[in-house]
């Protein structure tokens, strides 16, 4: 860590209504040099963030005062910009696709090896600093543009010729921006979604989203075919890009 970081360690609260998981996680990142704060459920996430500069949320979808999508939307339509992870028995792609879309920026299936959920945390510490972001977001360009569609960078939202906007979820934001950053390469899942290499390959979720911002894609004509896939190796963006 850099020496902001040790003098200021990184704060992210575990919202987990079973004791005994908030505890292990607790203790385990404990030892990072961050500052842990445990919440139990919605009420006590809300109190802490009411007077807490929060880095990072750990949230379990299953709690006993609400439900940690309905929590992670509202909280995004709020303004939150906190990264969230999601952790929850609940192990579907849809699951995982509907928690991505509803503002999450990584989802953890229970069990998990507490190495895997520190690697995670770790990322998207380093990516919300600014670390390793893409190259059109680093280079403080406003808009990129491929086929009919420009992107806006800051606002995280799809620009139609007619300059009607369509909003990105977080994760089909993060998705796009791979692809506009490495325009007419094949890319595979792994490279996709870095964050997650160890799981991915397995991960059906990817094709799901890949599918999903290809429709909000197709809307205009000349959408439908910007990403392809490639068989037995990813999907491409299929077009240049420029930027304004």
């Amino acid at each position: 860590m850099d020496d902001a970081s040790a003098i200021h360690p990184p704060t992210i609260v575990v919202v987990e209504d079973d004791e005994d998981i908030r505890d292990l996680i607790v203790s385990q990142f404990a030892r990072e040099n961050y500052h842990l704060l445990a919440a139990s459920g919605v009420a006590a996430l809300r109190d802490i963030y009411a007077r807490e500069k929060i880095d990072l949320i750990i949230l379990d979808l299953n709690l006993p005062d609400g439900d940690g999508l309905s929590l992670c939307r509202d909280m995004r339509s709020e303004g939150m910009e906190t990264p969230i992870i999601m952790v929850t028995a609940r192990g579907t792609a849809i699951d995982r696709v509907l928690g991505l879309e509803l503002g999450a920026d990584d989802y953890l299936t229970k069990p998990f090896e507490p190495r895997e959920l520190l690697a995670r945390v770790r990322n998207l510490l380093k990516r919300s600093r600014g670390e390793g972001q893409g190259k059109a977001v680093s280079g403080q360009r406003r808009l990129a543009r491929f086929g009919p569609w420009r992107l806006d960078l800051f606002q995280r939202r799809l620009i139609a010729p007619d300059d009607s906007l369509v909003m990105l979820s977080a994760a089909e934001f993060r998705l796009l921006g791979r692809f506009i950053d490495e325009p007419n390469k094949v890319l595979s899942r792994e490279e996709l979604l870095p964050e997650r290499r160890a799981t991915v390959a397995f991960d059906r979720s990817i094709d799901l989203q890949v599918s999903r911002l290809r429709q909000k894609l197709a809307a205009i004509e000349g959408g439908d075919a910007l990403i392809l896939t490639v068989r037995s190796e990813g999907y491409v963006l299929a077009s240049p890009v420029a930027y304004e």
